[in-house]
């Protein structure tokens, strides 16, 4: 069995050494701890448990934490290539188990590299609006993150002594941790370890530089590996979804759309009438899941405004529904903190003219601190929940 990858010396490259390993290693880890907090906070504001209740404020919450996941996802995979390169020598070790913990310890390597490989992978052909794959990503990439982190944890708990020998001061022999402990650097041709790191470091810097210009306001002219400009789109703004691939352009259209507000006195609205009780301005960003974010300008009827005219109360939850009649978010709901905020509108016009199509005509919701999928378009009914 000690022939190929499993003699001894068949991995002689400097490269696969325990101390850069174990600093690749930190880095890779505090990426992936921010993108799984991040990415919390986004599945819990998409998908909100009953009794938490995200605050409309500060208006640009969302924007940080989303563009943030982002960002410390795709800076993730030049720090993922490079760790798996410096350790796959470790899978052809031998015997191939030594120990119990050594066996947890090998166990847990298959979800932690299946999962990372997975969520990044995924991760970007979101943010590209890919689909080759039949499953809901959301939950998909929710769950598999609770996998991924889970064996990340482990794999923590059974490699820290290894790491603080390494990337520590003078523990290595107290360690007596010799055979995984980082050697001095064998004179050579190729690549060095302080080469190899600088070059991995400058790829998730040049990655990250050249597309947080999504969510970072007055970057969007930097964004040369983003799939899209924040500033490319009808009126400025990027569309995901257009008026014709939601299947409501001649709803939208019809001369006899109304605007349903149900509550203890409901009532409703033709378009000349909503137009014409637009008056509320007001400056937000709308922050897509895919990490994108654009400042904007609403004009529209605060949403608060028509909650009060239809008797609904302060404490209710509405749900606003689109023209939209299939698709996951074709409605959303909004609770009392968003529903009552001042600055979330049933927005008519944007940047001073009238909404496109693409962009919700002839209203959608425009509210601070909220996902973008959440943002409705083409709205014609909100009721009390």
């Amino acid at each position: 069995m000690r022939r190929g990858p499993f003699r001894p010396g068949a991995f002689s490259s400097r490269l696969h050494d325990p101390r850069l390993a174990s600093l690749l290693g930190i880095w890779l880890g505090v990426a992936f701890g921010t993108a799984f907090a991040t990415g919390l906070v986004s599945h819990f504001m998409q998908h909100p448990p009953g009794w938490l209740q995200w605050p409309s404020r500060p208006a640009w919450l969302y924007r940080l934490t989303q563009g943030v996941h982002v960002a410390t996802g795709l800076a993730s995979v030049p720090l993922l290539l490079a760790k798996l390169w410096t350790v796959y020598p470790r899978l052809w070790e031998w015997p191939p188990v030594r120990t119990v913990a050594h066996a947890l310890e090998r166990i847990t390597i298959i979800p932690l590299i299946a999962g990372a490989i997975f969520q990044l992978a995924t991760g970007i052909a979101n943010i590209a609006q890919w689909y080759p794959f039949r499953f809901f990503f959301t939950v998909t990439h929710y769950w598999v993150a609770w996998i991924t982190i889970g064996a990340l944890v482990v794999h923590i708990a059974t490699k820290i002594v290894v790491v603080r020998a390494n990337v520590g001061r003078g523990r290595a022999g107290r360690a007596g941790l010799t055979d995984r402990v980082s050697q001095p650097e064998p004179a050579g041709d190729g690549l060095s370890r302080r080469g190899f790191g600088l070059a991995v470091g400058t790829a998730a810097g040049v990655i990250t530089a050249t597309t947080a210009g999504q969510f970072v306001p007055g970057l969007g002219g930097t964004v040369l590996l983003a799939p899209r400009r924040p500033d490319l789109g009808p009126q400025h703004l990027p569309v995901n979804r257009t008026a014709v691939a939601a299947g409501v352009l001649a709803l939208a259209r019809d001369p006899g759309y109304r605007l349903t507000v149900g509550g203890p006195r409901p009532f409703t609205l033709s378009a000349a009438e909503l137009f014409a009780l637009s008056r509320a301005t007001v400056d937000l960003p709308i922050t897509c899941v895919e990490g994108w974010a654009a400042d904007a300008t609403w004009t529209g009827v605060r949403l608060v405004d028509l909650l009060e005219r239809a008797g609904i109360p302060a404490g209710a939850t509405v749900r606003v529904e689109s023209l939209e009649t299939r698709g996951g978010y074709r409605a959303s709901e909004v609770d009392p903190p968003h529903a009552r905020d001042p600055r979330t509108l049933l927005a008519t016009r944007l940047g001073g003219e009238p909404l496109d199509l693409d962009h919700g005509y002839p209203a959608r919701l425009i509210a601070p601190n909220r996902p973008g999928v959440l943002q409705t378009k083409w709205v014609h009914r909100v009721v009390m929940l």
